[in-house]
């Protein structure tokens, strides 16, 4: 893990020589912006002092319940890539920093997914397990999202199921996971006690995973094709960092948009590659690509995605809608006199993008020291 830069000569406390494992400037900016957002909840100064005695006694710090909290949600809020950044103060955060042993781990990822499953009516929630401390490296997951479709190359070199799991799929089995190579096969949850041991597997329970069929709302045919998707979309390999502290297993969800299901992990080539099979069933003349059949059938496609999740009852938002929203959103940190950096090419959907409300505009630039935020984890 990486070490942080010294304590700042502005901050009390620096200059004592003691080796930090937290950068103090990071933890009290923090602090200061918790209580600043939050004035109710007491004194800044001297929860900065406090904090920054801890870290010159041990080299980290302890957050507090409500300080996880609101960090875990601002790390949301400052997340650049996410177009639903709207309902960033509602997201469910689960204290579950004791918990440090892989069957512990496990367990509470499939009760994450029950939580926010729902029913349907999906709740973005985040689980937030033992962070990184001096000399004991927190748990890892090892699976990039909590449920992932298994992929497979098959004899004559054709993939079954999802080719972007090619590599999870590859570390289950040699962990000792064997199952049917299916389209739809839901990979093990992995799970490290921490760096460079190995990973336990488990496999999730029936009741922890909500799947849709996927339908077609005016081509009987499409039920056919046997495809399905699952509700929750719970990332489970990015590091929360708040204050300094690093939580490198944070799974956090929120819902499907369309497009992500019916525009890339259905339709790209390198995934699922679906439009030539969808093309074909509509009778889509796809001798050149000026007849536009790529087009057209990654339309129907998405129309098929957003019609079965309404009629199951789960969460979807289409892409139009969820631009509008992402356009609340800005208006409302506006308000608050905070900037909403955001990536332009991850915002605008992957489908009709021009046809959207957040095509034609730019952001601000995505600051990449931005704190509290989700990391991509470099262990």
């Amino acid at each position: 893990m990486a070490v942080v830069r010294a304590p700042s000569a502005q901050e009390p406390g620096a200059g004592t020589g003691t080796s930090q494992f937290v950068d103090r400037r990071q933890a009290a900016d923090f602090i200061r912006q918790f209580h600043r957002e939050q004035p109710h909840v007491g004194d800044a100064e001297s929860r900065v002092r406090a904090v920054l005695d801890e870290i010159d006694r041990t080299g980290t710090y302890e957050h507090t319940p409500a300080e996880l909290t609101f960090g875990a949600r601002v790390a949301w809020r400052n997340a650049a890539r996410c177009i639903g950044r709207l309902y960033w103060r509602s997201m469910v955060v689960r204290d579950l920093r004791h918990l440090a042993a892989a069957d512990d781990i496990a367990a509470a990822c499939f009760e994450h997914l029950r939580l926010a499953g729902n029913g349907g009516r999906i709740r973005p929630v985040l689980s937030v397990f033992a962070p990184d401390r001096p000399e004991k490296p927190g748990p890892r997951i090892v699976n990039d999202q909590l449920v992932r479709y298994a992929g497979h190359r098959a004899a004559g070199g054709e993939w079954n199921g999802d080719p972007r799991s090619s590599t999870l799929t590859a570390r289950a089995r040699h962990l000792g996971w064997k199952r049917d190579e299916e389209a739809f096969q839901i990979l093990p949850l992995m799970v490290q006690e921490r760096p460079g041991v190995r990973p336990e597997w488990y496999e999730l329970p029936d009741d922890a995973v909500l799947e849709v069929p996927l339908r077609h709302p005016d081509h009987e045919w499409f039920a056919e094709l046997g495809l399905r998707w699952y509700a929750v979309p719970a990332i489970s390999d990015m590091t929360l960092e708040i204050g300094g502290v690093r939580y490198p297993a944070a799974p956090f969800n929120g819902w499907y948009m369309g497009t992500e299901i019916g525009a890339r992990n259905l339709a790209d080539a390198e995934r699922y590659d679906l439009l030539p099979v969808v093309a074909d069933r509509l009778g889509l003349d796809r001798s050149s690509e000026r007849t536009l059949w790529r087009d057209r059938a990654l339309v129907e496609l998405n129309v098929a995605v957003l019609h079965s999740y309404q009629e199951a009852g789960v969460t979807m938002a289409d892409h139009h809608t969820e631009s509008e929203r992402f356009l609340r959103h800005i208006a409302q940190e506006d308000r608050l006199g905070r900037r909403t950096p955001a990536d332009w090419s991850w915002i605008v959907p992957p489908i009709s993008g021009s046809a959207t409300s957040v095509f034609h505009r730019y952001y601000d630039p995505v600051d990449p020291t931005l704190r509290p935020a989700f990391l991509p984890r470099e262990a």
